[in-house]
């Protein structure tokens, strides 16, 4: 049987992983190792400041005081004495569009696994609150079902996004690239009981590029979007360029 470590970025008892971690059993081996509290908004942070706990629920699900990423590599480095299959994400309560995947919990959770070899998908349900959730879940469980029996030749690393609907069929899934924001909208200042000034951070930016074959595009058509990754930053346009700038100063032909 196949084993899939399953984790989240909303915690260990939050509504999506407990479901698809439920469906996911039905097919393969299913260890789950998810944040002890909600981690939105986390990216790919590892905790270097202090130790980590790692403990288990009731219900078998190990949680772990700190990030998805602290999650997955704890996981993957210590506790697990395999190396599974598949590294789920998921599923997150709310979207990962465009410039959210930079920030996500949930992304980065399926980055670490991503980062070791494996094969790694991140699910997000695009409106919070868990509408439709069962309907989401069944189809993230087809698309897992998918990657195990027809394995890639090389480890992917997907970003799924769900739009809240009764029913999903198959024909119903897109790939895209991802979208474009315009920048965030400003920091809230407020202050405390002391007077001492505080500031919330603002709201994402509106949507700037959202066309047909975007994942804001596809999600907006009712559509599920599948966007893959990758993680290499380097800008090659640019290397060129940078070159000519640095032009005696930089000793590389």
């Amino acid at each position: 049987m196949k084993r899939i470590l399953v984790s989240n970025d909303d915690g260990y008892n939050a509504k999506g992983v407990e479901l698809l971690a439920e469906a996911l059993r039905s097919f393969a081996e299913v260890t789950v190792i998810a944040p002890e509290t909600n981690h939105s908004g986390a990216s790919n942070s590892l905790t270097l400041t202090r130790p980590l706990t790692v403990r288990q629920a009731s219900n078998g699900y190990y949680y772990v005081n700190g990030t998805p990423s602290d999650c997955v590599h704890i996981a993957l480095t210590g506790i697990l004495k395999y190396k599974p299959d598949l590294v789920v994400s998921g599923i997150n309560n709310g979207a990962n569009l465009g410039e959210d995947t930079l920030y996500s919990g949930t992304v980065a959770a399926a980055t670490e696994g991503y980062l070791f070899g494996i094969p790694s998908i991140a699910f997000s349900l695009t409106e919070r609150n868990w509408p439709h959730i069962e309907a989401a879940v069944e189809i993230a469980a087809y698309i897992v079902k998918h990657q195990l029996e027809q394995p890639r030749q090389a480890p992917c690393l997907l970003s799924v996004n769900i739009p809240p609907l009764p029913k999903h069929e198959p024909e119903n899934i897109r790939v895209a690239r991802l979208g474009r924001r315009h920048p965030s909208q400003p920091v809230i200042e407020t202050t405390n009981p002391n007077g001492e000034i505080l500031y919330w951070i603002g709201p994402t930016g509106e949507v700037a590029d959202a066309g047909s074959d975007t994942d804001f595009g596809i999600i907006n058509q009712g559509h599920i979007s599948v966007t893959p990754l990758r993680l290499d930053l380097t800008h090659y346009d640019e290397l060129g360029i940078t070159h000519e700038w640095l032009e005696g100063l930089c000793v590389n032909p």
